[in-house]
């Protein structure tokens, strides 16, 4: 592996003019098919295998034209106080709205009037206009949109008050300057970490080409492939913070060679041959946990995770051969000015010491001092480290979760505002009707299998309203509109969907009809189910394949189950900084939460696949080193100590890169995208300085060559892959390894040094 990576970093140095010309025409050609590709749509949200799946699929079914994917807007109205909304005036501007709605554009298909329509409450103080399109959100045009908002400013102007709901006005969300600004906090830590603006702008510079690329390839094939609005967001999120960090990596390597007085190619391809297979085995890591998402079987969440890795493999491709093309145009300008000055002074050993852990004013760098500090008082930071995070995880245990709507939504939206008028008009269940759908086609009666299951279903507790069934044209198949008593959000409301398929079930051998229960609310009770059904399948197809891979990069047993149990510990952890902050609105106004509620469904299974993977980026550059000392013969503590001399700085800059970027999408005004933003940050956060910082060097000091064991069997079928470089030479020939630097086992009985 570092051989061959060796001889790619060689070659694209080299040819740096050819490689860099490459990489420029990749990404202009990625950025004129975007360019030319039509506006992403609203993903399709299907859950196959699921009652509320199997319900919508009928219902295109039987009902041709009753689930159309076109956009929708409710326009509500509410009279000013003292007034009822069939008062002359107000009806009157009602009507004007109505017309006004059906001319403001040709892609409006349907406009329905409140009195004709039955959407006028009780007390008559609320009415609503519901609006169809022809196209989805994401294909209306902004004159459409414009039109929309124009007739409500219009109706305003007689008191009334003016909402608008639906997900007619939904766009891409927008991330605002938050990205930006965690791009800027990144470029200061690279500044700070080499001393150089030249070192510190190629990993910003070619992490930016790698994030262009995969997003201008996303946003290209979006309608191809249904991919939704809100998956390039997710791919530039984490394909920039592994962008910057992978880069990170080979440039401060390659500074390391070079100060050791290495010529600038062979530098470059060892920089490669050694950063450069910490990067690739990183990088699978991270494409296997977000490939890996396939396995719940939500297309949605499998088609995030494909585009994510994409651009992670992309990320990798470029810090393997961009990277070193850019050294090869920087020169020695990559190092800072003072450790230019030193090497030109002949003093090598203290320009690499500069290069690798900071400016050598005889002090041991604070990574060392940690480390030494640790392996003194290893079972007293074990402790703290695992307490501190288990007190943070307890809040994980109340997790509730849910799927957005425009209840989620801050209270300063028309949207959110048009949800709560709907609430108070209509009832807190109006917002999430149940769509009971009676298939009797089996039954001998059709009409009278119906009419029994209705009257069945009606003497359920908590339905608030339940309308009278609409049979399609064939007549053996009924749509029966449930409106719960409670929101959408309830358990009251979810037991009243369990009640209804329970009921449904036991009335079929009576009656011959199959009941289904469908509808947003159906839906989210369905796909938390199917997330939690299949977390443990994805946990351990993710962990196990990466302990595998671990266990080849590192050559031993215990240090892959170690990564993995501390990655566990610090996602729940992370979960329970999300349900603290989103669920019980903790700290909610620091991060901008104007809503707190159930956590969104997706996020605890997509938090371990993205979490599982950057994790991993950590224990592979902090160990690879520790373990390349060991094999050169050092004690399991110095090891230790020596891993975090050279790593420690590098790897606490790529942290608080990490956490700036995804800390910038905190920002969003799109609820999820902050979420996840915030539950990356934190992740990431608690990973890389309590687990890979603290809880790492102490469970090494703890087990000493226990740590490095390999069963022998085991040794002889694992493939050598040679991470650390030691097949590599000052002259690029294969090193002679030392006779005693093998791995030892529990005994301290070495393993061949050839299996490094």
């Amino acid at each position: 592996m570092a051989t061959f990576l060796s001889r790619l970093g060689r070659l694209a140095f080299r040819r740096r003019g050819i490689v860099v010309l490459l990489w420029v025409a990749l990404l202009a050609i990625a950025g004129a098919g975007a360019a030319a590709a039509p506006p992403a749509a609203s993903t399709s949200f299907a859950i196959p295998g699921t009652e509320a799946q199997k319900a919508f699929d009928l219902l295109d079914q039987r009902f041709p034209g009753a689930d159309a994917e076109g956009a929708t807007a409710r326009v509500v109205f509410k009279a000013p106080h003292g007034e009822k909304i069939t008062d002359p005036d107000n009806k009157a501007r009602i009507a004007k709205a109505v017309t006004g709605l059906k001319s403001g554009s040709d892609q409006v298909a349907r406009v329905v009037d409140p009195f004709t329509g039955k959407a006028v409450s009780k007390d008559r103080t609320t009415a609503y206009v519901s609006v169809s399109y022809k196209v989805g959100a994401m294909e209306l045009t902004d004159d459409t949109r414009e039109a929309l908002e124009h007739t409500g400013e219009q109706a305003r102007h007689g008191g009334m008050t003016v909402e608008i709901g639906g997900d007619a006005l939904s766009t891409i969300p927008e991330t605002g300057a938050g990205e930006i600004i965690g791009v800027a906090v990144a470029a200061v830590v690279l500044v700070i970490t080499f001393g150089s603006l030249v070192a510190a702008g190629l990993p910003l510079l070619t992490a930016l080409v790698g994030v262009g690329i995969g997003v201008s390839t996303i946003t290209a094939l979006a309608g191809v492939l249904d991919l939704g609005s809100t998956t390039s967001i997710l791919a530039m999120m984490i394909g920039l913070a592994v962008g910057i960090d992978y880069a990170l990596f080979v440039v401060s390597r390659y500074r390391s060679e070079l100060a050791e007085g290495r010529e600038r190619e062979e530098a470059a391809g060892r920089a490669v041959g050694t950063a450069g297979s910490a990067v690739v085995f990183a990088g699978l890591t991270v494409v296997i946990a977000l490939v890996g998402l396939a396995v719940v079987n939500i297309p949605m969440l499998t088609k995030m995770g494909i585009a994510a890795a994409g651009t992670v493999a992309v990320a990798v491709l470029v810090a393997l051969t961009l990277i070193p093309a850019l050294l090869g145009f920087a020169g020695k300008r990559v190092m800072g000015r003072k450790a230019r000055k030193t090497a030109a002074a002949g003093d090598g050993e203290a320009a690499g010491a500069e290069a690798q852990t900071g400016p050598a004013d005889g002090k041991e760098p604070a990574g060392t001092r940690w480390a030494r500090f640790v392996q003194r008082r290893p079972v007293a930071v074990l402790l703290a480290g695992v307490v501190g995070l288990g007190v943070i995880a307890l809040p994980a245990a109340s997790l509730e979760l849910g799927l957005p709507d425009d209840g989620a939504k801050p209270t300063s939206t028309t949207q959110r505002k048009a949800y709560d008028l709907l609430s108070e008009g209509f009832g807190p269940g109006f917002n999430g009707p149940l769509m009971t759908v009676v298939d009797a086609q089996g039954s001998d009666d059709a009409k009278a299998a119906v009419d029994h299951t209705v009257r069945e279903l009606s003497r359920l507790d908590g339905i608030a309203v339940m309308a009278p069934p609409t049979f399609n044209k064939a007549g053996d198949t009924a749509m029966v509109t449930v409106v719960p008593d409670s929101k959408p959000s309830s358990a009251r409301t979810e037991e009243l969907v369990h009640d209804i398929r329970d009921t449904g079930a036991a009335l079929q051998a009576k009656t011959g009809a199959d009941v289904l229960v469908t509808g947003s609310t159906a839906m989210n009770i369905d796909v938390s189910q199917k997330l939690n059904d299949a977390l443990l399948p994805y946990l351990a197809l993710v962990v196990g394949l990466a302990f595998l891979l671990l266990m080849v990069v590192f050559r031993s047993v215990l240090v892959p189950l170690k990564a993995a149990l501390g990655f566990l510990l610090s996602v729940v952890a992370a979960l329970g900084a999300v349900v603290a902050v989103f669920q019980w609105g903790w700290l909610g106004g620091l991060f901008g939460v104007e809503q707190t509620g159930p956590v969104m469904s997706m996020m605890p299974i997509f938090m371990v696949g993205v979490v599982f993977g950057l994790a991993m980026d950590y224990e592979v550059f902090l160990v690879t080193r520790m373990r390349e000392a060991y094999a050169h013969g050092e004690s399991p503590h110095e090891a230790v100590v020596t891993g975090f001399r050279h790593g420690a700085r590098v790897v606490t800059a790529a942290a608080v890169i990490m956490i700036a970027v995804f800390a910038g999408f905190i920002g969003s005004s799109d609820s999820m995208v902050k979420m996840i933003g915030f539950g990356l940050a934190v992740a990431v956060l608690f990973d890389a300085f309590v687990v890979r910082m603290a809880l790492v060097p102490a469970v090494l000091g703890l087990l000493g060559h226990r740590a490095w064991w390999l069963p022998r069997r085991l040794a002889r079928v694992l493939p050598t892959v040679d991470v650390e470089g030691e097949r590599l030479s000052a002259s690029g020939t294969p090193a002679t390894a030392p006779d005693a630097a093998g791995a030892r086992g529990p005994e301290g009985e070495a393993e061949p040094a050839a299996r490094h």
